[in-house]
């Protein structure tokens, strides 16, 4: 059953300027499987309409034609329209409160939705993110802020002529600039307030990756978490013409709270009660601290108010200089990430001692980087990749009967997982988000 494809345009915030299909993508849609696609006109898409006209696409103001509805962000509740499939970052799987209206809408108007966050593979690997992305363009300005609060404690880097993320044309021109800075450092040294330079990353996956890759424009050296007393140790002498940088696994963030007992990733994942943080002991040798990791409520925190208050309160004025905090949980396992920013100001300064935020690198307490849809800032590039990863699953999707009924629904096992709601009815993995429905009805 050959369907007709719609790209809609972004319209969350100015920022948004990705894509789900690029161009080549559209093109191999549309000539080799016969799939008719519909581009949303758009004043603000990284990737011009002509591109998408010269691919095959057509160019129009309303995708109501269409059966089958692809978006990056959520879709605003009144232009959702009865009987269509959408596919799209949905955040209801967690039963977000904000989202649960546009879910109950959905619902009613007999919709399917199907979800990227959940096309996962047999181990529960994502299988089509911009995870890397938000690591790359979440290092580039934990580096600008960096440079910046040195800056405003009068402390010389290379690093200050770092600039925000969407301040480059292209990554590639960010990690040129971003390795000049590095030849500096190599030949220069770092000031002495700033010896040793350490940047912590939690977690190792995707996200880490990408900001990994761009700490790696700049001199580093590789240590381990048991590792960093060493680097302060009396007669220790840490170089100046390198960063250090640390990866903390899960065994490094928390320890089982039971007396004797050890480490188990698996325990820890499915009985996360256990176990405590231990992360504070390693906060002290860290200038930057890069938060890469997947959190829930159920897991401990990392970095908490009552630790920063102490931290600050009293002694010397602590290392920790930035918290990229990648992952972006408000108020999570980031404690001091109280609110969310966007590129244009993307960092704020967390006063520990009265539990605020001012906007910009300048003040007491640590700057703090929450921008919730990092990749954005990369957007040309962050949506080839995603596109990449999407196109294998879209000539099965546009040419399923999505009518059936869901069990013999002939889409592919990750395509399946991804579909939270069919044709106005929530699957069964999703049956739970009945309870976050109800609630979210009851409070209106």
């Amino acid at each position: 059953m050959s369907r007709v494809l719609g790209i809609r345009r972004e319209d969350k915030n100015p920022w948004e300027r990705r894509v789900p299909i690029i161009p080549e993508h559209v093109a191999a849609l549309v000539k080799g499987h016969g799939i008719e696609v519909l581009v949303q006109r758009s004043d603000l898409r990284a990737i011009p309409a002509e591109e998408y006209v010269r691919a095959g696409a057509r160019i129009v103001d309303d995708l109501s034609p269409c059966d089958i509805v692809f978006a990056v962000k959520e879709i605003p509740i009144p232009l959702l329209q009865k009987g269509q499939t959408y596919v799209f970052f949905s955040h209801t799987i967690k039963g977000q409160s904000h989202n649960m209206p546009m879910l109950r809408r959905m619902l009613e108007l007999g919709c399917t939705l199907i979800d990227y966050e959940r096309m996962v593979d047999e181990k529960g690997k994502r299988l089509v993110f911009f995870g890397k992305y938000a690591g790359l363009a979440g290092m580039i300005d934990t580096l600008w802020a960096l440079g910046q609060r040195l800056a405003w404690e009068k402390t010389s880097t290379p690093l200050s002529a770092v600039k925000r993320a969407l301040d480059y044309a292209s990554l590639a021109e960010a990690e040129s600039h971003i390795a000049e800075a590095g030849q500096m450092i190599a030949s220069g040294g770092l000031a002495e307030p700033v010896t040793p330079l350490v940047v912590g990353f939690t977690g190792y996956g995707n996200v880490s990756q990408g900001a990994q890759q761009i700490l790696g424009r700049l001199p580093t050296e590789e240590v381990s978490p048991a590792d960093l007393p060493g680097l302060f140790a009396p007669g220790a002498s840490p170089r100046k013409d390198r960063i250090y940088k640390v990866v903390f696994r899960e065994e490094h963030l928390v320890e089982p709270a039971a007396a004797g007992s050890r480490f188990e990733l698996q325990d820890y994942y499915q009985n996360p009660e256990r176990y405590r943080s231990q992360f504070e002991k390693y906060i002290p040798y860290l200038t930057v601290l890069v938060n890469c990791i997947y959190w829930e409520a159920k897991y401990p925190r990392l970095v908490t108010k009552a630790y920063l208050k102490k931290a600050f309160g009293q002694g010397p004025t602590p290392r920790l200089r930035v918290i990229g905090d990648i992952t972006c949980d408000t108020e999570g396992s980031i404690e001091c990430n109280i609110k969310t920013t966007d590129p244009g100001r993307p960092v704020f300064t967390y006063d520990p001692l009265r539990g605020r935020a001012k906007d910009g690198c300048f003040g007491k307490g640590p700057v703090v980087l929450a921008v919730d849809n990092l990749p954005a800032e990369l957007p040309r590039e962050s949506s080839r990749e995603f596109s990449q990863s999407l196109f294998p699953f879209l000539p099965e999707l546009a040419l399923a009967d999505l009518s059936a009924d869901f069990e013999a629904c002939a889409l592919s096992r990750p395509m399946k997982k991804a579909m939270i709601a069919q044709r106005g009815e929530l699957t069964p993995d999703f049956r739970y988000l009945s309870k976050f429905l109800a609630e979210s009805a009851a409070k209106k």
